[in-house]
């Protein structure tokens, strides 16, 4: 399904009647990443996968895609569907936009589950990082997606997951420079978050890859003590969709029955 918001074309999909759950994807990815996630998830619950401004078949707004730019994008697309109250679960990039939105529309959620991700900004070292991604995808966006999606796994499952990765690259690989330069802006000044961890009035679930090569584990475990936030761990990386695919669906599914 298609959506203008802001004279630019919005993909989403919807599946399943029920509790609405609404899955977003990280940076360089799509919708699509979450298909067998949402088919078993779907069995009980509504569940709503959308293309993020600048990914997969949602066009671009900006130079700059904030994360309050994409959560705006995000509730367009549930006021589409006539949603009123629904449950986040964010890979990545997507925990980020998942964060803004809590802040931006916080009676609307019912529980965040944030996948892979963290509510702290960027350091000073990761937003000169993101400064030398940004010279390189205007050097070769094509390059820098192929070393970028085998880094997200763990060591290991570079090799078992092959097929995969070249499946996620190809798909990448179909994105604008200027849709990659976006999100890296757009991540690169996203705010500080951790507030929510003590604020929120609903259930907040963090899923922790131990040999996550894009996020330390020891800071994801430190930013939620003495709060009331879940933490589950699996023993691989970044992609905890692939990587502990029958584990992530358990855990989400019994999250979703702890927020209705």
């Amino acid at each position: 399904m298609n959506l203008l918001h802001k004279n630019t074309n919005v993909h989403f999909t919807s599946i399943g009647k029920g509790n609405a759950v609404v899955l977003i994807h990280g940076f360089l990815e799509n919708s699509a990443m979450w298909q067998e996630v949402a088919k078993e998830l779907s069995k009980r619950n509504r569940v709503v996968c959308i293309d993020l401004l600048g990914h997969g078949q949602t066009g671009n707004l900006g130079y700059i895609h904030s994360m309050e730019d994409q959560a705006n994008m995000v509730k367009a697309v549930l006021n589409h569907l006539r949603l009123r109250k629904y449950i986040f679960v964010g890979h990545s990039m997507g925990g980020y936009v998942a964060l803004s939105f809590a802040k931006l529309f916080p009676e609307s959620v019912k529980g965040l589950c944030l996948m892979n991700s963290t509510a702290l900004p960027d350091s000073g070292e990761k937003k000169i990082s993101r400064d030398r991604a940004i010279k390189a995808v205007k050097q070769n966006h094509k390059t820098f997606v192929r070393i970028a999606i085998p880094m997200l796994f763990s060591e290991k499952n570079r090799d078992i997951f092959t097929n995969e990765i070249a499946q996620i690259t190809n798909e990448a690989l179909q994105m604008s420079t200027q849709g990659i330069v976006a999100a890296l802006e757009g991540m690169k000044i996203r705010k500080k978050q951790t507030a929510i961890y003590k604020t929120a009035n609903f259930p907040i679930q963090m899923i922790i890859g131990k040999k996550d090569p894009a996020l330390d584990y020891d800071t994801a475990i430190t930013q939620t003590k003495n709060t009331k936030v879940k933490i589950i761990e699996f023993p691989d990386g970044h992609m905890s969709h692939l990587e502990n695919k029958k584990e992530l669906i358990e855990a989400l599914t019994s999250f979703i029955k702890a927020c209705n």
